[in-house]
């Protein structure tokens, strides 16, 4: 397996196409790129485990379900992970957790319908491209999602949505909306376009520049494998906040120039302005958080406009300060 991303905080729905946050972008024809996933679903052998023997087999057999959704560095040995966990499948609340899946999810169609095409696309923009397993997953809430350029396993009773019986613990309501359906897919295609197989990067440069580049190229890779998904569900931003952004980007800016923000390295400043919060309170009380990585993205848009880009051709500027000086973005106040 080439290389991992692990999706705890970082995360479709096909509305109507119009307003600026409903907006589609370019939508190709994927009939030669029409892929058929399959997807394994391991939620109900692992929630339905009958014995510790049988989960001990389970735990040998799904490597990264065990390492990255089980965790077996939280405990002391396996054989008190394999009690541990066992009580924990055999907690009679599993089968309401399971009948919530069923309800939620069904028989995975829609997901399945996603994922196809999104992965179609990825495939019409790259033919080369691997299309990796897909699996499904419920731990009792143990973690989210892994993806890797040959692996994706989904936490599905993470993705239970607003109104369901169990939600994860310890998620800030700001970040607890993207746990629903719809934002699985998307943030799927986040993560393939925050990967080096598709964005690449100059890793030697530390500024905030680089930074909110390389995750509006991530958005822009997104937005064109779901062409028509709200920017909302890309940046799990609401409707107002997509709005607010959009009407006041020209303030903004200004903070950023005006506190030379775009060549600064110091850690601690760069998450203000990426890194998840409620708000970016440095710019306004209305500013949604994450708001440096908004702003890439509309510099990565407005250069792909400017250069008249294709999505590959914008993914593989690899280089942030040429990006940018190449988008002329520079909104009015």
């Amino acid at each position: 397996m080439k290389k991992a991303i692990i999706f705890t905080c970082f995360a479709l729905a096909l509305l109507s196409c119009n307003e600026e946050n409903n907006e589609c972008v370019y939508q190709p024809d994927i009939s030669d790129q029409e892929i058929n996933i399959e997807i394994e679903r391991l939620g109900d052998k692992l929630l339905g485990v009958s014995s510790r023997e049988e989960l001990k087999q389970f735990l040998i057999d799904e490597p990264i379900i065990t390492n990255f959704f089980l965790k077996p560095s939280e405990y002391p040995n396996q054989e008190v992970m394999i009690d541990e966990l066992y009580k924990r499948f055999q907690n009679p609340h599993i089968d309401t957790l399971q009948a919530e899946i069923d309800r939620v999810f069904g028989d995975l169609s829609q997901l399945k319908e996603e994922l196809n095409s999104a992965f179609s696309h990825i495939k019409y923009y790259y033919p080369d491209a691997r299309i990796p397993k897909i699996k499904t997953v419920a731990t009792g809430l143990a973690h989210d999602m892994y993806v890797s350029d040959s692996l994706i396993v989904i936490g599905l009773d993470f993705y239970l949505g607003e109104g369901a019986k169990y939600r994860p613990l310890g998620v800030f309501d700001y970040m607890l909306k993207r746990y629903a359906p719809e934002y699985i897919v998307p943030s799927i295609m986040l993560l393939q376009g925050i990967s080096d197989d598709f964005n690449k990067t100059d890793l030697s440069d530390e500024t905030i520049l680089a930074d909110i580049v390389a995750y509006g190229k991530s958005f822009y890779f997104a937005k064109h494998m779901m062409p028509c998904t709200p920017d909302s569900v890309i940046i799990w931003y609401s409707d107002e906040e997509i709005k607010g952004a959009m009407e006041n980007q020209d303030i903004i800016w200004a903070h950023f120039i005006e506190k030379e923000l775009l060549f600064e390295t110091n850690h601690m400043v760069k998450k203000k302005y990426i890194e998840p919060r409620p708000k970016t309170y440095e710019i306004g009380e209305k500013a949604p958080g994450r708001i440096g990585t908004w702003l890439g993205w509309q510099i990565v848009k407005k250069y792909a406009e400017e250069e008249d880009a294709s999505l590959p051709e914008v993914m593989n500027t690899k280089e942030p300060r040429v990006l940018f000086n190449k988008s002329k973005y520079r909104p009015a106040r």
